[in-house]
């Protein structure tokens, strides 16, 4: 019977947890953020999930009385409660409201593109963009994750990890994922990189994820010992980039990592 309770596995979601309908509400999210339309069918979200149809359809009934998701025709949706919920998240930061405010008032960086980016596992996320004029718009939105190995932010914050967690995570045969043709290809690459940043300070992309843009960042000091790992970029396009231009960046990109880490001074 195509509805009959599949076997128990441990790498299903819930399978583990001690509430497995809010981590299986947790995947029809996920599930749903990764597609690549935005839009997924209950046949769909049953197998990503795993569970029946007739359990995933109550499930999705409930994240959509719940605004979570939303419901069109036969496919769904995240829902706009989450953007809320973002929101508030990112509100709370203080990090964040901080960010804002340096950027407004700074020389150079008010200029330009910045964002605050969060370190997460192999990628990292922006939690928030601030557009200066000329703003650089065919780069990453708030929210949106990337990997370490293709943004300056991504590599600035992993350059603080151990060898061995490096090691552990980045082979030398690793195979990383590629968007432009000077995207690194291989962990050996990434690693090679990393030293560099760590003698110079900051780091650097050179059309690695977006041709005709570069991008400097620097990582902001952990507060306390469960502080978020959290890195700070700016952007700019390579036809109209200088090196000195990268200096002023990079300056006032470690005040405002000193500042978001050390906000007794």
């Amino acid at each position: 019977m195509a509805d009959s309770q599949p076997s128990a596995s441990s790498d299903k979601p819930g399978a583990a947890s001690p509430a497995p309908a809010v981590t299986r509400a947790a995947a029809v999210l996920d599930a749903l953020a990764a597609s690549a339309t935005g839009r997924l069918t209950l046949s769909d979200l049953s197998r990503e999930v795993g569970i029946p149809k007739s359990s995933t359809s109550n499930l999705l009934l409930a994240l959509e009385e719940a605004r979570l998701i939303s419901r069109q025709g036969a496919e769904f949706t995240l829902g706009r409660k989450l953007v809320e919920l973002g929101a508030a998240y990112l509100g709370r930061m203080d990090e964040v409201q901080e960010f804002y405010r340096y950027c407004e008032q700074a020389s150079v960086l008010s200029r330009e593109t910045v964002r605050i980016a969060m370190l997460d596992g192999t990628n990292v996320i922006y939690l928030a963009r601030y557009e200066g004029h000329p703003a650089v718009r065919l780069t990453s939105n708030i929210g949106d994750k990337m990997p370490v190995s293709l943004c300056a932010v991504g590599k600035a914050l992993i350059a603080r990890l151990r060898d061995h967690d490096l090691e552990e995570m980045f082979p030398d045969d690793a195979e990383l994922p590629v968007l432009t043709p000077k995207s690194l290809r291989t962990g050996a690459e990434l690693k090679a990189q990393l030293k560099e940043i760590r003698e110079q300070g900051y780091a650097f992309e050179d059309e690695e994820s977006t041709t005709g843009v570069v991008c400097l960042a620097v990582s902001v000091p952990t507060r306390g010992a469960h502080g978020p790992s959290l890195g700070l970029s700016v952007t700019a396009l390579k036809a109209t980039y200088t090196p000195e231009q990268g200096s002023q960046m990079v300056k006032e990109l470690q005040e405002l990592a000193h500042s978001l880490g050390n906000p007794m001074g």
